[in-house]
């Protein structure tokens, strides 16, 4: 028999709630590990836990089921669960030569644990976005989307960082060397980018990148 309606639950489940794994789909759901694999094996959604999405994360009962509809009826709040829903914005970061868009406007939100976020960082202060481009792999790779903490702006050199050069931003390795600044690739096809102190005022630390997801294809 082939399983449909359960894959295609987990594949929208995933991607809404930043969810990664059957286990940890399982500890927000407050079940057992093999309650997924019984449910998975008869295709099967049960009730209760559409239910409890909607409660924890605020995703639409018709949306969980079938895909249609909005994704979301309500946002939840920090006091709702154990996790804490992080916007994704539009601004795509550029692994290349530098990305214009640039725009703030949120397209949705992710849900996170908040007790792994604060081991990271400021949660209010984090954000996800898109990246394009290829001089950071293999580290990043086109079309990942990463987890910025935008409250960590002092470099700690070899980290990498989203920062924004004049209109555009990109993300890059980070290192201070005497009076000057370096952008570094991973892609050894890219050279770095030295930037004198003339230049270093024209430069934003947007923030430190601290996770990456990656859709497999």
């Amino acid at each position: 028999m082939a399983i449909v309606k359960f894959e295609s639950f987990l594949k929208r489940v995933f991607e809404a709630t930043g969810i990664s794994s059957q286990t940890e789909l399982a500890s927000a759901l407050n079940i057992n590990r093999s309650a997924i694999t019984q449910a998975r094996k008869k295709d099967s959604i049960p009730d209760k836990w559409i239910l409890k999405l909607y409660k924890t994360f605020g995703l639409s009962p018709d949306w969980v089921e079938s895909g249609s509809g909005p994704t979301f009826l309500k946002k939840s709040t920090p006091d709702d669960s154990m996790f804490q829903n992080i916007p994704k914005v539009r601004a795509r970061l550029s692994a290349g030569g530098g990305s214009f868009e640039v725009g703030s406007e949120i397209e949705g939100y992710y849900a996170f644990r908040k007790d792994w976020l604060t081991t990271k960082g400021n949660i209010k202060k984090m954000v996800l976005m898109d990246i394009f481009g290829n001089s950071m792999e293999p580290e990043l790779k086109d079309g990942d989307t990463i987890l910025i903490d935008e409250s960590q702006k002092d470099i700690l050199a070899g980290a990498v960082y989203a920062v924004g050069v004049d209109d555009t931003i990109m993300v890059k390795r980070l290192e201070k060397h005497p009076n000057k600044l370096v952008l570094l690739s991973d892609n050894k096809d890219y050279s770095p980018i030295y930037l004198q102190p003339s230049e270093i005022d024209s430069v934003r630390i947007i923030g430190k990148v601290i996770w990456i997801c990656r859709e497999f294809r």
